[in-house]
């Protein structure tokens, strides 16, 4: 099957309608067992041409998305980050944690005129961020949101590569966190983390084949003091950093 192209078509309808800063916006990081969900939000230069080789994250190899990245940041008017922490994913739920990524990233941006986002409506998303489409399979169809979901899969898969030097034996540098078998043997070897999404223990429990209980695994997370405070201030420090630095940071996280 050939791969999708995104192209220009959608931000240039809204062009030729008045409007300058089209925002488009894409997300990572919902189906990993841990870490953040991070969406990158980019707004491509009215006059510009696409960038060869852009298209949707997955169809990318993580060699092609490194190479991107900084190709999207250079020629765009403006790109940001914004994410939502495991405490957010726990408290919120994954379907509503990626939205608050989204709106963080959209704020950081300084003004916009539309959002385009990939996936489906999102109730009450106008009222926090003003005229906005939903587009189904948007990452592959349109290329701003394409660019953001490159910029965000390195993002985030710099986060997690960082993340593992913290807390090695997981292969989060490889595997970002998704519930590969190296992962889930390491689970049920080295036990859960700070990082991992505590809502998601009953599908790590399914995949791991683990048998200890439910109970079981929560006190052991319940047992690490300041829990959610350490993976709250991880994260937030991996936030203040802007994409560029992410992208270059060494795989190594001060004690």
């Amino acid at each position: 099957m050939a791969v999708q192209i995104p192209t220009l078509k959608v931000e240039r309808r809204l062009w030729r309608d008045g409007a300058e800063r089209i925002v488009g916006v894409d997300e990572v990081g919902v189906a990993p067992t841990c870490g953040a969900v991070v969406a990158a939000a980019v707004i491509v230069k009215p006059s510009g041409h696409r960038i060869p080789g852009v298209r949707d994250s997955k169809t990318l190899s993580a060699q092609q998305r490194e190479r991107l990245a900084p190709l999207i940041r250079s020629k765009a008017v403006a790109v940001a980050v914004g994410a939502a922490s495991v405490r957010e994913i726990d408290q919120l739920n994954i379907y509503h944690a990626p939205h608050l990524a989204m709106l963080r990233g959209i704020r950081k941006l300084g003004g916009h005129d539309h959002v385009l986002v990939d996936g489906n409506r999102i109730a009450g998303f106008e009222h926090k961020v003003g005229p906005y489409t939903s587009i189904v399979d948007g990452d592959a169809r349109v290329y701003s949101i394409a660019c953001a979901s490159v910029v965000a899969k390195v993002v985030r898969d710099r986060m997690m590569t960082l993340l593992s030097a913290r807390y090695p034996g997981y292969g989060w540098e490889r595997n970002q966190g998704y519930a590969t078998r190296e992962h889930r043997l390491a689970i049920r070897r080295q036990g859960l983390t700070p990082f991992h999404r505590r809502s998601f223990l009953a599908l790590q429990r399914t995949l791991a084949g683990d048998q200890l209980s439910l109970d079981l695994l929560g006190a052991q997370l319940d047992g690490i003091a300041g829990l959610d405070d350490i993976a709250g201030d991880l994260t937030d420090d991996l936030l203040a950093l802007d994409p560029a630095t992410l992208a270059d940071a060494p795989a190594v996280i001060p004690a």
